[in-house]
């Protein structure tokens, strides 16, 4: 099988770090862009289209196929995620999963595709002045994402994981659809978290930036970028990077990009993070506000037969029923999908310890995970959480939960059940400290009622991090222009999901890859450059 990362880098790519060319001490270009996920590949590849001089800077390493064939649970959140696949909220009650590597999120996450929902955009439109970004207007974007990307729903039966989902949907007359993936020639190997060992997924790692580092781009990995060095003027005049190990740790004595532009696109974290450190103008106090997580819950339950959900596309199967039971900004709404169950990660997250885990393991075969991606940031009790910055200039996701989500929570533990027990579940357990696996849907109504639903107990995580730098129509409102222009700042943009001035209810990389395809166009217009359509 080749290997198109090995298969670079033998052309001559120019890849700086560990293993690689060693890192220059400055570096000039027209274009220098922070991370290389989902908003970052499709900017780096529009901007060398148009012949820019462009740097990419990584601060996770360059991993390919090759590296990917162990499918090691404990390699690949150590290596791939941040902070080991350990990011917490500043209370420790969430768990937060990002990718941390080239490719970003995109290299790890499980394929689902979404276009950005029509309400969403019609709530960044009333409230945030974003009225061009209708869902005919950013049609068009995400038809050429979609085509470069080899994004359409999945052609093969759902595995058992997602089939339970289904069944019981239909058993209800509950609406049940089919997710678009980003793959092609897929194997259905079911270990999408882990890095795709066939390189069927159509990531960031094997598709933009491979092309932008054979159309002249500059890599630099395991490099952080620490600071931007802003004039009085109100333009950054460079960007201070640190080499660092696999953990985080300075490598090296730190260097500098100079650029004429600069893209930020590190995440929904790690983006106003650097803003932050940077001291970047923000006249209204917006900065690493309104961050949004879908923060997530879980139901598993025990099937009579083998669902073996490790193996098969993790995700296939969704739906948004619960999404509009009522008003967007009314009682908080759901999206229901399936998540795999890998030993570690199942573990880790369905709660429990000693012997009661251990009998849980052991029906890891016969054990089906439902979750609930609950949709934040439309209600005024949903405000979202504040990024901020520890001592040592690392983030740190300051995200409250309430009364309000946890309201919603109950409701999607319940409607989980439902769904579990008219699919034939012999018992039904929703993630939290106090439940026990009932036996029958009445016996789940009655325990999930007397739940004490507070943080610790209630097990959530989130793996779709949204917001920090909103978009909006005037500077009162938000840190970036319509365009993705900082509003302060003359010559920096922001191209990723932090720029959603919501959560969006479905997850995220579509969203991105689109409004980062129409704000690049834009990009090159402005930098002089002819822009061309993505596919």
């Amino acid at each position: 099988m080749n290997d198109p990362i090995k298969e670079g880098l033998a052309r001559g790519w120019k890849v700086h770090g560990p293993g690689q060319r060693a890192l220059p001490e400055l570096v000039d270009c027209d274009v220098a862009i922070i991370g290389s996920g989902a908003g970052a590949g499709i900017t780096a590849e529009l901007l060398t289209r148009a012949g820019l001089k462009t740097v990419i800077i990584e601060e996770g390493p360059l991993r390919s196929s090759s590296d990917f064939k162990p499918q090691r649970e404990d390699i690949a959140y150590a290596s791939l995620y941040q902070e080991a696949a350990g990011r917490k909220t500043l209370d420790q009650a969430m768990n937060i999963l990002q990718g941390r590597c080239v490719g970003g999120s995109t290299t790890v996450n499980w394929t689902g595709s979404f276009r950005t929902p029509k309400d969403a955009l019609e709530v960044w439109a009333a409230k945030f002045g974003l009225s061009d970004f209708t869902e005919s207007r950013m049609a068009p974007w995400f038809e050429q994402v979609e085509r470069r990307l080899s994004i359409a729903p999945w052609q093969t039966d759902p595995n058992e994981n997602n089939a339970v989902l289904k069944r019981g949907a239909d058993k209800l007359g509950i609406p049940s659809f089919v997710i678009a993936r980003n793959v092609k020639g897929c194997w259905n190997l079911g270990s999408c978290g882990m890095g795709c060992p066939t390189n069927a997924k159509q990531s960031m790692l094997v598709t933009t930036i491979p092309a932008a580092l054979d159309r002249g781009a500059t890599l630099l990995v395991q490099t952080r970028a620490d600071k931007l060095l802003i004039n009085r003027e109100g333009k950054v005049e460079a960007l201070v990077c640190t080499p660092v190990e696999l953990d985080g740790k300075a490598a090296g004595p730190e260097l500098r990009v100079r650029a004429r532009h600069y893209v930020v696109a590190g995440g929904a974290i790690n983006s106003p993070a650097l803003l932050l450190r940077s001291q970047a103008p923000d006249p209204h106090g917006l900065l690493g506000k309104r961050t949004f997580l879908h923060p997530t819950v879980a139901n598993s339950a025990l099937l009579p037969d083998k669902v073996e959900g490790w193996a098969g596309a993790p995700l296939s199967i969704f739906s948004d029923h619960y999404l509009h039971q009522g008003p967007v900004d009314g009682p908080m709404g759901f999206k229901l999908e399936a998540a795999p169950v890998h030993p570690g990660f199942a573990a880790t997250n369905l709660g429990g310890f000693g012997p009661a885990l251990a009998d849980r393991v052991r029906q890891f075969p016969n054990t089906q995970v439902m979750i609930a991606l609950l949709r934040d940031g439309f209600h005024e009790q949903s405000a979202g959480g504040q990024v901020k910055l520890r001592g040592d200039g690392t983030p740190q996701l300051d995200y409250a939960l309430n009364d309000y989500l946890f309201d919603g929570v109950r409701r999607a533990y319940l409607a989980m059940a439902e769904i579990q027990f008219a699919a034939g579940a012999q018992s039904v357990r929703p993630v939290h400290e106090q439940a026990a696996d009932y036996k029958s849907l009445a016996e789940a109504k009655a325990g999930i009622a007397r739940l004490d639903l507070r943080p610790f107990v209630t097990t959530v995580g989130s793996a779709h991090v949204m917001g920090g730098c909103t978009m909006a129509a005037d500077a009162g409102r938000g840190v970036v222009r319509p365009d993705g222009q900082h509003w302060q700042l003359a010559n920096l943009s922001v191209h990723d999901g932090s720029l959603f001035p919501t959560s969006i209810g479905a997850n995220p990389q579509l969203s991105v890859y689109g409004l980062a395809n129409r704000l690049s166009q834009g990009l090159v217009e402005r930098l002089g450059g002819t822009p061309e359509a993505l596919a």
